[in-house]
């Protein structure tokens, strides 16, 4: 069948069985939702078969052709809103309006009983967001223009606050604008790596801050927030490979050159198939190792053997003057089987290799396992937190828990 005799109805329905085949829609309300917003009105132009493909429509570009806004992967869209679980008669923000797609879906949820705002910092954005919205018959969703980390104040409080980009941070004025047992749902970004975090709102009690606790994680990618990339730095260790370090980790231009020092190598005997993810021993790290960050090789240096990590975007350990990242090699010709390594440079480039290769063997007993993650408003004594490893960023304090 050719794309333009596909119909519109037949493909929304096709798109939902798969969703809910392949288990990223699990509840009957999320289901109806999907079920009762076209896609295709909030993608005017796409072809019907692309609106209700599983994959990213790309909506706005910079003038350097970065994207700039997107119609976000179903699967992620629903995943999410499987961590959100809204009820009828919640009020819903939703931070990055997009196409206005995932606020007709917040708007079935909620009901009429309910409210959804959303809001963009792009003033075009926004508008498309608006116009989608009243086109598909959703007039009662208020579409914002301005700054999502200032949340809308006058329109609170919330009883979920919903992000659909990338985020490093959790704003204060987020903190403030969330009802009590509240629920933010987030891409959250730390050393490098992202999941979008389901936090449950938990108040305070004898000797403890009220705080932000995960329910659940999942892996996703997002633009990020204007703006919000600024929690991190970026390290040039080469012309042609640079690490990005968070705002909190003393990381820094001593590591300029390592990797024109003599390269170690260190592996692990823990073998995956090529289609298996690492990310799990990327979080394993962040949660275990201060320095972990995150190493981008370009092709050139991957191609000289200057760098080359196990994957585009890999994680790194590095200290001072001394670095190793994740690394990987095949078993035997012709077969797609990887060893799990790292490969470190410096004066303790061999002990960082070695710390990342405990990490991986961590992982390879239980590579499904998460932690929990427990955040607190910026400023909380340590005293009134749980114990574990803490990172600091601008506005909350995160705690990692096994």
């Amino acid at each position: 069948m050719s794309t333009d005799t596909i119909r519109p109805d037949a493909a929304l329905q096709g798109l939902v069985d798969r969703l809910v085949d392949t288990g990223a829609i699990r509840t009957p309300a999320i289901e109806a939702a999907f079920r009762a917003v076209p896609r295709h009105r909030f993608l005017p132009g796409t072809p019907i078969a692309d609106a209700y493909a599983d994959r990213i429509v790309v909506t706005k570009r910079g003038d350097d052709g970065a994207p700039l806004s997107s119609a976000s992967q179903p699967t992620i869209v629903a995943r999410m809103l499987e961590q959100a679980r809204p009820r009828p008669g919640w009020r819903v923000l939703e931070i990055g309006a997009g196409t206005g797609y995932n606020a007709a879906l917040l708007r079935e949820l909620v009901g009429g009983t309910g409210q959804v705002t959303t809001i963009d910092i792009d003033e075009g954005v926004a508008a498309d967001a608006r116009r989608n919205l009243a086109g598909a018959g959703y007039l009662d969703v208020l579409v914002l223009a301005g700054d999502g980390a200032l949340g809308a104040p006058e329109h609170a409080p919330f009883d979920l606050i919903i992000v659909t980009a990338g985020a490093w941070d959790i704003p204060t004025a987020w903190w403030a604008q969330l009802a009590p047992a509240g629920r933010i749902v987030v891409p959250l970004r730390w050393r490098g790596l992202t999941r979008s975090l389901a936090l449950d709102h938990q108040p305070a009690g004898p000797g403890r801050a009220a705080s932000l606790t995960s329910s659940s994680m999942h892996l996703c990618g997002f633009i990020a927030m204007t703006g919000g990339s600024d929690g991190e730095r970026t390290i040039e260790l080469a012309d042609d490979v640079v690490v990005f370090a968070d705002r909190d980790q003393s990381i820094g231009g001593r590591l300029r050159g390592v990797l024109d020092t003599p390269r170690v190598e260190a592996w692990s005997d823990v073998v995956i198939p090529g289609d298996q993810s690492m990310e799990g021993i990327w979080l394993r790290m962040s949660t275990a190792e201060a320095g972990t960050c995150r190493i981008k090789a370009a092709p050139s240096a991957v191609r000289s053997g200057r760098a080359t990590p196990a994957t585009p975007v890999n994680p790194a350990l590095a200290a001072e003057d001394s670095i190793a990242y994740l690394a990987s090699r095949r078993v035997a010709e012709g077969v797609s089987r990887w060893e799990v390594g790292a490969i470190g440079h410096g004066p303790r480039g061999a002990d960082l290799a070695d710390r990342i290769i405990d990490q991986i063997r961590r992982w390879a007993e239980e590579p499904d396992a998460q932690p929990t993650i427990t955040l607190y408003p910026a400023g909380t004594p340590d005293e009134q937190m749980i114990d574990g490893l803490i990172i600091d960023k601008r506005d909350s304090r995160m705690v990692f828990t096994w």
